[in-house]
Protein backbone atom coordinates (compact mmCIF):
# COMPACT_ATOMS: atom_id res chain seq x y z
CA UNK A 1 0.00 0.00 0.00
CA UNK A 2 1.38 3.19 -0.73
CA UNK A 3 1.78 5.83 1.92
CA UNK A 4 -0.44 9.24 1.82
CA UNK A 5 2.65 11.20 1.31
CA UNK A 6 4.46 8.99 -1.51
CA UNK A 7 1.31 9.10 -3.12
CA UNK A 8 0.90 13.10 -2.75
CA UNK A 9 4.03 13.87 -4.06
CA UNK A 10 2.72 10.90 -6.77
CA UNK A 11 -0.24 13.62 -7.17
CA UNK A 12 2.03 16.88 -7.15
CA UNK A 13 3.89 15.30 -9.83
CA UNK A 14 1.46 14.54 -12.14
CA UNK A 15 -0.52 18.12 -11.60
CA UNK A 16 2.74 19.76 -12.52
CA UNK A 17 3.24 17.78 -15.61
CA UNK A 18 -0.43 18.51 -16.55
CA UNK A 19 -0.80 21.84 -15.85
CA UNK A 20 2.72 23.30 -17.30
CA UNK A 21 3.12 21.24 -19.72
CA UNK A 22 0.92 22.68 -22.28
CA UNK A 23 1.46 26.61 -20.91
CA UNK A 24 5.22 26.29 -21.64
CA UNK A 25 7.80 26.78 -25.16
CA UNK A 26 9.84 23.91 -25.71
CA UNK A 27 12.93 25.55 -26.21
CA UNK A 28 15.24 26.40 -23.57
CA UNK A 29 16.71 29.86 -23.61
CA UNK A 30 19.92 30.92 -22.02
CA UNK A 31 20.03 33.86 -19.41
CA UNK A 32 21.68 36.61 -21.41
CA UNK A 33 24.12 34.10 -23.23
CA UNK A 34 24.96 32.39 -19.98
CA UNK A 35 23.42 28.73 -17.70
CA UNK A 36 20.82 29.76 -15.33
CA UNK A 37 21.46 29.40 -11.68
CA UNK A 38 19.62 26.19 -9.99
CA UNK A 39 19.47 26.71 -6.44
CA UNK A 40 21.36 24.94 -3.68
CA UNK A 41 18.88 22.89 -2.65
CA UNK A 42 17.60 21.26 -5.66
CA UNK A 43 21.06 20.55 -7.31
CA UNK A 44 22.31 17.27 -5.25
CA UNK A 45 19.19 15.71 -6.38
CA UNK A 46 20.15 16.46 -9.97
CA UNK A 47 23.38 15.39 -9.62
CA UNK A 48 21.99 12.20 -7.80
CA UNK A 49 20.16 11.55 -11.02
CA UNK A 50 23.04 12.06 -13.16
CA UNK A 51 24.97 9.74 -10.97
CA UNK A 52 22.38 7.15 -11.13
CA UNK A 53 22.16 7.13 -15.02
CA UNK A 54 25.85 7.13 -15.63
CA UNK A 55 26.67 4.34 -13.03
CA UNK A 56 23.88 2.03 -15.15
CA UNK A 57 25.18 2.68 -18.21
CA UNK A 58 28.69 2.01 -17.60
CA UNK A 59 27.93 -0.98 -15.46
CA UNK A 60 25.42 -2.06 -18.28
CA UNK A 61 22.70 -2.74 -16.07
CA UNK A 62 19.93 -4.56 -17.16
CA UNK A 63 17.34 -3.94 -14.31
CA UNK A 64 15.43 -0.71 -15.87
CA UNK A 65 12.72 -0.92 -13.32
CA UNK A 66 15.17 -0.26 -10.34
CA UNK A 67 16.85 2.72 -12.69
CA UNK A 68 13.14 3.84 -13.06
CA UNK A 69 12.18 4.04 -9.19
CA UNK A 70 15.52 5.26 -8.14
CA UNK A 71 14.83 8.39 -10.77
CA UNK A 72 11.39 8.86 -9.77
CA UNK A 73 12.69 9.12 -5.46
CA UNK A 74 15.45 11.35 -6.93
CA UNK A 75 12.73 13.60 -9.02
CA UNK A 76 10.26 13.04 -6.08
CA UNK A 77 12.73 14.89 -3.69
CA UNK A 78 13.48 17.12 -6.87
CA UNK A 79 10.08 18.88 -6.60
CA UNK A 80 9.84 18.97 -2.77
CA UNK A 81 13.13 21.06 -2.62
CA UNK A 82 12.01 23.41 -5.38
CA UNK A 83 12.08 27.30 -3.86
CA UNK A 84 12.92 28.62 -7.59
CA UNK A 85 11.22 31.43 -8.84
CA UNK A 86 11.51 33.68 -11.71
CA UNK A 87 12.41 33.14 -15.49
CA UNK A 88 15.07 30.64 -14.37
CA UNK A 89 12.35 28.59 -12.50
CA UNK A 90 10.40 28.79 -15.76
CA UNK A 91 13.29 27.51 -18.18
CA UNK A 92 13.94 24.92 -15.57
CA UNK A 93 10.34 23.48 -15.99
CA UNK A 94 10.80 23.31 -19.26
CA UNK A 95 13.51 20.95 -18.91
CA UNK A 96 12.04 19.11 -16.38
CA UNK A 97 8.54 18.13 -17.39
CA UNK A 98 9.43 16.77 -20.49
CA UNK A 99 12.73 14.66 -18.67
CA UNK A 100 9.90 13.42 -16.01
CA UNK A 101 8.03 11.97 -18.72
CA UNK A 102 10.93 9.92 -20.33
CA UNK A 103 11.35 8.75 -16.78
CA UNK A 104 7.42 7.47 -16.77
CA UNK A 105 8.45 5.85 -20.23
CA UNK A 106 11.69 3.85 -18.96
CA UNK A 107 9.25 2.67 -16.17
CA UNK A 108 6.38 1.54 -18.56
CA UNK A 109 9.17 0.09 -21.04
CA UNK A 110 8.53 -3.73 -21.80
CA UNK A 111 11.70 -4.91 -22.71
CA UNK A 112 15.54 -3.87 -22.49
CA UNK A 113 15.78 -2.44 -26.37
CA UNK A 114 12.40 -0.66 -25.24
CA UNK A 115 14.25 1.06 -22.00
CA UNK A 116 17.45 1.82 -23.56
CA UNK A 117 15.76 3.66 -26.59
CA UNK A 118 14.60 6.12 -23.32
CA UNK A 119 18.03 5.44 -21.46
CA UNK A 120 19.47 7.40 -24.47
CA UNK A 121 16.96 10.14 -24.23
CA UNK A 122 17.74 10.57 -20.99
CA UNK A 123 21.49 11.10 -21.56
CA UNK A 124 20.71 13.67 -24.06
CA UNK A 125 18.43 15.39 -21.45
CA UNK A 126 21.05 15.57 -18.77
CA UNK A 127 23.50 17.04 -21.97
CA UNK A 128 20.79 19.75 -22.30
CA UNK A 129 20.55 20.42 -18.78
CA UNK A 130 24.59 20.19 -18.48
CA UNK A 131 24.14 23.23 -21.33
CA UNK A 132 21.38 25.45 -20.43
CA UNK A 133 21.53 24.92 -16.66
CA UNK A 134 24.34 25.61 -13.32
Amino acid sequence: MIKFKQALILLTGAVVVLCCNNKQPKDLKLDDSKTWVVNSEMKPHIDAEIALLNQFVAQKDQDYLELSKNLKIKNDSLIKSCTMTGESHDELHKWLLPHIELINQLSLAENFNEAESVISQLEKSFQTYKSRFR
